[in-house]
């Protein structure tokens, strides 16, 4: 026993480098596998359905479209730059062997072009199942919208709050239906500033984007509250921190040496398609068809999807 226990000694003396890398890389993989949540297990087929997703081109919108897709769904894509988001429909298309994919205009700053797409759908589209309110802004300098909101406000609540309302009787009538809000854990640290709505005494960039995303969890329980026994049910989440282009306007704002420190960061957290998880969770998960009005998170407890939901 004793000579196995020098021999155990020797073995780690001549080899401590090689461990200590050993070690070290596998405590980044199993760290990065946390923070990865789980996977929406759901098999549930969309034929015959209709998804609307809005900031559908890029990000964890994409991924959704691409899920929803893959389902046999019907899926619009409302963005604001078509260009994009016709690329990114070819590739949707490509991937999901699905050619029901198709692109419509939506500026989230004008509540024109909301109410633009919104007249489009009712009038083109038979059915809505499922409208994912994905887009939005994240710690932009003080813009106004085109009807003068507070950008971040204007864009990640105000627009999506008109957007679902136009289109309430097609849900209804598609029933059932869900409407998807994708907030974020920011919202916890939020106030609504009903006396200065746009943040024109003092803007900040964090607590302009608090505001919009608790708004959204407002809405949520609230809409929900309304849509009591119409066979619409609506949910709140918060993906996770992903590597998506929200956070170019927080990234445009730190030093250069900030820069390099963070890098290293950008590896560990989620990626799109991990990051949509949640969202495609709540937007065909069989087990919430009686849920309505709650927000969804992940818990980082189990290979399997799971999710810590929460009551205002």
């Amino acid at each position: 026993m004793q000579k196995c226990a020098e021999v155990i000694r020797d073995f780690v003396k001549n080899h401590a480098t090689g461990l200590i890398v050993f070690v070290a890389g596998a405590g980044v993989l199993a760290l990065r596998r946390w923070l990865a949540g789980g996977v929406c297990r759901s098999k549930v087929s969309l034929d015959g359905k209709t998804v609307l997703i809005t900031g559908a081109n890029t990000g964890i919108g994409k991924e959704t479209a691409l899920d929803m897709a893959k389902r046999g769904a019907r899926v619009i894509l409302a963005c604001r730059d078509i260009t994009r988001a016709r690329i990114a429909a070819d590739e949707i298309r490509q991937q999901s062997g699905n050619g029901n994919v198709v692109v419509k205009k939506l500026d989230l700053s004008s509540l024109q072009s909301v109410r633009d797409l919104a007249k489009d759908v009712q009038e083109n589209e038979e059915r809505l199942d499922i409208l994912i309110n994905n887009a939005g802004i994240m710690m932009c300098p003080k813009w106004k919208t085109e009807d003068g909101f507070e950008m971040q406000f204007g864009v990640n609540h105000l627009g999506h709050f008109l957007l679902t309302n136009c289109l309430l009787d097609l849900l209804k009538k598609s029933a059932p239906s869900r409407v998807v809000i994708v907030s974020s854990l920011a919202h916890e640290k939020g106030s609504i500033h009903f006396d200065d709505i746009n943040l024109d005494k003092d803007y900040r960039r964090e607590e302009s984007y608090r505001q919009s995303k608790l708004a959204n969890v407002l809405f949520c329980r609230e809409l929900a509250a309304r849509l009591e026994g119409t066979g619409v049910t609506v949910y709140s989440l918060h993906p996770g921190v992903i590597r998506t282009e929200l956070g170019r306007h927080l990234f445009s704002t730190f030093a250069l040496w900030q820069r390099i420190i963070i890098m290293p960061f950008f590896m560990l957290i989620k990626n799109p398609r991990e990051g949509a998880q949640t969202t495609i969770y709540c937007a065909v998960d069989e087990s919430l068809a009686n849920s309505s009005g709650l927000y969804y998170r992940h818990v980082f407890d189990s290979p399997t999807f799971s999710l810590k939901l929460t009551s205002l």
